[in-house]
């Protein structure tokens, strides 16, 4: 009974280990995909640049005067362009940690022959 067992986990053992980089380049990389997606939909909802955007023109704390909407319109112009390029740069990162998951497995099998290489060359 005890070898079945042990042959049974050797083989799903063996099953898994060959399956792993099909999974991870299939099904595990839309799932990253769909994480960074939804993280970029976080970053852009906390920025909000479209927001502002839309209300460029209305002015803020009901200042209705020449001098208020001239402000309003100058800070928020000075805002859509911050969280523009905030939106930006979390997009890289995003593309960045998506690139990283495709990568990592190929560093790693990259690292595990690179450190069989005898360093002097023999």
């Amino acid at each position: 009974m005890f070898v079945l067992v042990l042959q049974k986990l050797a083989l799903e053992f063996l099953l898994d280990f060959f399956y792993f980089p099909i999974w991870w380049y299939t099904a595990g990389a839309l799932r990253a995909l769909k994480w960074c997606l939804n993280l970029f939909k976080d970053g852009n909802r906390n920025l909000a640049p479209g927001l502002w955007l839309a209300n460029i023109f209305v002015p803020m704390f009901g200042q209705n005067d020449l001098q208020g909407r001239f402000i309003s319109f100058i800070m928020r112009f000075f805002q859509i362009i911050a969280r523009a390029i905030g939106l930006a740069i979390w997009l890289i990162f995003c593309l960045i940690l998506s690139a990283l998951w495709l990568a990592i497995p190929v560093l790693i099998v990259y690292g595990i022959f690179a450190s069989f290489k005898s360093p002097y060359g023999i």
